[in-house]
């Protein structure tokens, strides 16, 4: 027999054999290797739910030539499949419910997941078809309705009662298709992920490896590769005594906060001295993560039978994720240095000038007269260490939206001028336009104890695993290089969707048939978005992030809806699978490329300040590079009644992204 408990080099399930084996073997050895296989202690519950799942496969798969895998780990999702069959080179992805007498919704959704889990980022898989079972052991008849495929070979969930499987088995494979797998080298397929921030942020918090949760394709920097430059930073600066400043650049979408996370919870136990903690000045982002990261402590202990209250898990997940303006405002009543030596900053392009930084301070803090920017006030604060430290600033090109926000070189140009001792680590590709640091490099090129490193930069986007050129599209769209964009559109149409339309309700049913399982779908608009109320959409209004983005579908609050409208502030660095992009009259294409408008009182007013441009344009960045899997865009058809709204206000733009190539909805 070929079966046994599985190692990382080989099978991913905890079980595998050929079915016939499978049927033959005893269940108590069976029971034996799953358990062993099980990183928790295992209840008699889940002992018994896996002696039910053997004894009801091995009296219904005779007769039947294949492969079973019991336990097939999911990475990005941090979870497992029931039971995987490999029969006539068909996937089945079996989900047990023991006890339960409905099909219900979640439940479909979830085996659903895993089938599309499979085909997206299962090597093996990406040619095979999936059918995806649920099966309610209570149930007293199957889920009626045919079996039906998408064009990617992904069937829709089928459900079933005990008496109906081997039956829906045997009409899968008389009516589909054999797929193009080999079975005794499917488990073994390599795995390549690409997980939302969020799902990340999970795996790592549950232990899991940046390897296991990151795509590694060939030409692209692995994610792995920075995160341990970081940490190899880190001691060097603790060994050595010194004090350490490395700047990580990327593309949006690359993974920064990724390598950050990572950085930061597998160096979260406070007890030693390279302890990191994760530090944002998105509010969203924080607030979101902390809560995703609470909610699944609480789930995991549960599973374990233990209980565990969301406080309690919420204060664990603070002390290596905050709020960078906390971490701040402990520097201003703290004269002593901070409890960690290692610091990360993400978007950090993102920090308060000087300006800004005197301003909230005299008016916030009753500090006039402050005279350091925030990213000079932050170095000084870690410089307090009379030891060694180490900061890590994460930096995004192109993604400044707020007054204010410093730039990279506010960083570059507090540390070559303020800190002459500290070591400097810069990404070979800061040097790049895209990252503002402009005259200060003159200056680093110039001090002591600066090092160009290639490891720092992470050179292809991530965010979308369907098209990795998304944001070199937007790229071109923004810039107005119709050239360029027809160039990346044709390479990418057939695997990332977008469509223009004049129809709102049209671009909301798009989005969300275009979503299968639990795929999370929103709406956005610009925050200067203020002539979209005739539509029902109305910026001023802010959404809760955490019930946006975490909530599930049956939550009026969560994005599923398509009701409240997530702005750049609420989604910079999070994620959706399909988005529907409404396009107001702030941004509009001109002869001479976009013109930029701001709406005050009863009418648009141009904006003719340069930074207040580029915060408008980047912006629509932000708000179309959120999309992992497709967007439909929605530009007004706009209102010969109503002054703020006439027709030649959006035509333009919708005439722009049509030349383009986009395929209109009508």
């Amino acid at each position: 027999m070929d079966h046994k408990m599985s190692d990382s080099a080989s099978s991913r399930a905890w079980y595998e054999c050929a079915i016939p084996e499978f049927i033959a073997t005893k269940p108590e050895e069976i029971l034996g290797v799953l358990t062993a296989g099980s990183d928790f202690a295992v209840t008699t519950e889940q002992r018994n739910a896996w002696l039910y799942e053997t004894l009801f496969l091995r009296d219904r798969l005779d007769g039947f030539d294949g492969r079973i895998c019991l336990e097939f780990n999911i990475p990005r999702m941090g979870r497992r499949i029931d039971a995987v069959l490999l029969i006539q080179d068909i996937v089945f992805a079996l989900e047990f419910k023991v006890g339960e007498t409905n099909y219900e919704l979640a439940d479909l959704n979830q085996v659903w997941d895993y089938a599309l889990d499979l085909k997206n980022f299962h090597r093996a898989s990406h040619s095979a078809t999936i059918v995806p079972i649920l099966i309610a052991t209570a149930a007293m008849h199957p889920l009626p309705g045919e079996l039906r495929t998408d064009a990617d070979g992904v069937y829709r969930p089928s459900g079933t009662d005990p008496t109906g499987f081997r039956d829906l088995l045997a009409k899968a494979l008389a009516v589909i298709p054999s797929g193009k797998i080999e079975p005794r080298e499917w488990s073994r397929s390599s795995y390549l992920p690409t997980p939302t921030i969020i799902e990340a942020a999970r795996s790592l918090y549950a232990r899991h490896s940046v390897e296991e949760i990151a795509r590694s394709d060939a030409g692209a920097r692995n994610l792995a590769v920075t995160s341990r430059r970081v940490e190899e930073l880190a001691d060097r600066a603790k060994n050595a005594g010194a004090k350490v400043i490395c700047f990580v650049t990327g593309v949006p979408g690359a993974g920064k906060t990724l390598v950050g996370l990572n950085v930061a919870t597998r160096n979260r136990d406070d007890r030693k001295p390279t302890h990191a903690v994760f530090l944002s000045g998105n509010g969203p982002l924080v607030q979101v993560l902390s809560e995703a990261l609470a909610r699944d402590e609480v789930s995991r202990a549960k599973a374990r039978g233990e209980n565990v209250r969301k406080g309690k898990a919420r204060n664990a997940i603070r002390a290596f994720i905050q709020n960078v303006h906390h971490f701040r405002d402990e520097g201003l009543v703290n004269g002593g240095p901070p409890a960690d030596h290692v610091v990360i900053f993400d978007e950090a392009q993102r920090a308060w000038n000087l300006r800004m930084t005197a301003n909230f301070m005299k008016q916030k803090k009753g500090m006039p007269g402050f005279d350091k920017s925030e990213p000079e006030f932050l170095i000084s604060y870690m410089d307090r260490h009379v030891d060694w430290a180490l900061v890590t600033c994460l930096v995004g090109g192109g993604q400044e939206i707020n007054t204010g926000e410093a730039g990279i070189e506010a960083w570059v140009e507090a540390i070559s001028l303020h800190f002459p001792e500290w070591e400097m680590h810069i990404s070979s590709r800061l040097t790049d336009s895209e990252y503002g640091a402009g005259r200060v490099l003159d200056l680093v090129q110039k001090r002591p104890h600066t090092f160009f490193d290639d490891d720092l930069h992470l050179a292809v986007s991530r965010r979308s695993f369907r098209a990795e050129n998304v944001s070199d599209f937007i790229k071109a769209v923004l810039d107005c290089e119709v050239g360029r964009a027809k160039s990346h559109l044709q390479v990418m149409r057939n695997r990332y969707p977008i469509v223009v339309t004049r129809d709102l309700d049209l671009a909301k049913r798009w989005v969300r048939n275009s979503a299968r399982g639990t795929e999370r779908i929103g709406l956005v608009a610009s925050s200067k978005a203020q002539r979209l109320r005739p539509h029902a959409i109305d910026v001023r209004v802010k959404v809760d992030p955490v019930h946006w983005f975490l909530n599930d579908r049956d939550d009026v609050r969560s994005s599923y809806f398509l009701e409240d409208a997530a702005t750049e502030f609420q989604v910079q660095g999070l994620e959706l699978d399909w988005a529907c992009v409404t396009w107001d009259g702030d941004l509009r294409r001109s002869e001479t490329g976009w013109s930029f408008h701001d709406f005050r009182g009863d009418r648009w007013i141009n904006v003719n300040n340069r930074e207040n441009r580029e915060y408008l344009r980047n912006a629509y960045r932000v708000l179309l590079t959120r999309a992992r899997q497709g967007m439909a865009i929605f530009v007004p058809k706009g209102d010969v009644s109503d002054l703020t709204r006439p027709p030649e206000y959006y035509d333009t733009t919708f005439e722009y992204l049509a030349e383009i190539g986009l395929p209109v909805l009508a």
